[in-house]
């Protein structure tokens, strides 16, 4: 499993609680942590180099639900 399957790993197990309290934020994981949450991908991609240098990381928007559009 590579650096970056790990992480991904990682994110899936919060996923459900990142997407009950989070939804359209950006979050940081690194080595199976989660880093922080951000506002933006440009807020987290700056804390991930100051932080990690090149990486790997994972910057990720925890996404939102889907559009339910009303029947005509």
């Amino acid at each position: 499993m590579s650096n970056l399957d790990v992480e991904i790993a990682a994110y899936g197990a919060k996923r459900e609680e990142l997407e009950a309290s989070h939804m359209g934020k950006w979050v940081l994981v690194h080595e199976r942590e989660l880093i922080g949450i951000f506002d933006s991908f440009q807020a987290a991609a700056e804390d991930a180099v100051r932080k990690f240098g090149r990486g790997p990381y994972l910057i990720r928007q925890v996404p939102l639900p889907p559009l339910a559009y009303p029947r005509q």
